[in-house]
């Protein structure tokens, strides 16, 4: 099961020194498969995203996507883009581009769309409480969604703290888990 780290401006901060530190630090106590790096508050999201970019190629995760910016991620030489649920009609576009695509999803609508345009895979979230975002879908219904929609890497989010969550998301047969909270 992958693990996927999504920064948030709230563990990682705005410093550049110091996001290189923090993020160092956080890479270094696990194995992480893919890495987003997600930041709607910054005034200097291109130059966080370069050394975020730097820091994890030199920690050799293979997969490094930028947050909505499909055309940053492939400027900075990123392998990807984790777009929202929204951004279905971009899909096309940084596949286009040569990017690895995940697209966050809510309902089996939004899994079909993201079918129909060829994404790599999905996050379906969220599976936890979590603050903000809505009524938790659950277990179950990851569960079903993996079962539904075998042809396309479902990466479960929201409300993932713990181990005893993951293990839950293990017995899903999900392609992995997807957190900000977990890794820091």
């Amino acid at each position: 099961m992958i693990k996927y780290l999504i920064s948030d401006p709230n563990y990682y901060t705005n410093d550049e020194k110091r996001f290189e530190e923090i993020l160092i630090n956080v890479l270094n106590k696990q194995q992480i498969d893919i890495v987003c790096f997600r930041d709607k508050e910054s005034s200097n999201f291109k130059g966080l995203a370069k050394i975020f970019i730097k820091i994890c190629k030199e920690k050799d995760i293979k997969k490094i996507l930028l947050n909505g910016d499909y055309l940053l991620a492939y400027e900075l030489n990123a392998s990807g883009v984790h777009l929202t649920s929204t951004q279905f009609d971009d899909i096309s576009k940084a596949k286009e581009l040569g990017l690895y695509v995940i697209i966050s999803c809510h309902t089996f609508e939004d899994i079909e769309k993201a079918i129909n345009n060829q994404a790599d895979a999905i996050t379906y979230s969220p599976i936890f409480e979590t603050p903000n975002k809505g009524t938790p879908k659950g277990i179950e219904s990851l569960k079903e969604v993996v079962d539904k929609y075998p042809n396309i890497n479902i990466i479960a989010l929201g409300g993932i703290i713990n181990d005893e969550q993951i293990e839950q998301i293990s017995k899903t047969k999900a392609y992995g888990f997807a957190s900000i909270r977990y890794f820091v």
